[in-house]
């Protein structure tokens, strides 16, 4: 955790994990150290991964406004979720929390010319989702290769994590999406364990890279000019 002062902090309500996070990742304290921003994590316990992704299991719902309540009521000045399918949460929580709440970096989409989402399971990211979080119609989706690195070790929450193999995953899913759709300006990185492999994507595919922790960046400075 860090150190909290008078201007607030960015509070996470965490996935109930136990999967590594490197430097990047939404849920390692350093990504948001070297970027000058306080946080603080809040676990919603038994919201794993699994649950969340593939069960989008209706009675985590509860559980997360209350979490989303303890950060605000503690000094909260921006709240997000680690993991991108809880864009599914984004209005209820919008409602229920008394400052901005970011679920996901899927929202980044409706700004964008013309983006293209890669996600971790493209079989889960079904269109209810996708216009929760305000995602244009037709926009490209491409996930990583099921059972591979990433996939398995994070929806399986394994205690291990090959981060070479998994940046090729992303990096691999990514090119596909370029491949199959040349046209997409702009890459949405879905997952919150994606950021660590940005600047790999941006240099396999030529575009521009976008993830929760850039959004979140700009929230946080928005945050302060808004108030």
């Amino acid at each position: 955790m860090s150190e909290i002062g008078p201007v607030g902090f960015l509070g996470i309500l965490m996935l109930d994990t136990k999967f590594p996070r490197p430097l990047g990742d939404i849920g390692n304290p350093g990504t948001f150290a070297r970027l000058g921003i306080p946080v603080r994590f809040r676990t919603v316990r038994g919201a794993s991964p699994k649950r969340i992704v593939q069960e989008a299991d209706p009675a985590l719902l509860q559980p997360f406004v209350d979490a989303g309540r303890e950060l605000a009521s503690q000094g909260a000045r921006v709240i997000s979720t680690s993991c991108g399918f809880l864009a599914s949460y984004q209005d209820h929580l919008a409602k229920a929390l008394p400052v901005p709440v970011i679920t996901s970096s899927l929202l980044q989409c409706a700004r964008l010319s013309r983006p293209g989402i890669v996600t971790i399971d493209a079989a889960s990211l079904d269109d209810r989702i996708l216009a929760a979080a305000g995602v244009p119609p037709g926009t490209p989706v491409q996930g990583v290769e099921p059972g591979c690195e990433f996939h398995r070790r994070i929806l399986g929450d394994e205690t291990e994590l090959d981060t070479a193999r998994a940046e090729q995953d992303v990096v691999a899913a990514a090119r596909q999406l370029i491949e199959r759709h040349p046209s997409v300006a702009e890459i949405v990185l879905e997952c919150t364990n994606m950021p660590p492999y940005r600047q790999a994507v941006r240099q396999a595919t030529g575009r521009e890279v976008h993830d929760i922790v850039s959004l979140l960046a700009m929230a946080w400075a928005a945050s302060f000019s808004q108030s």
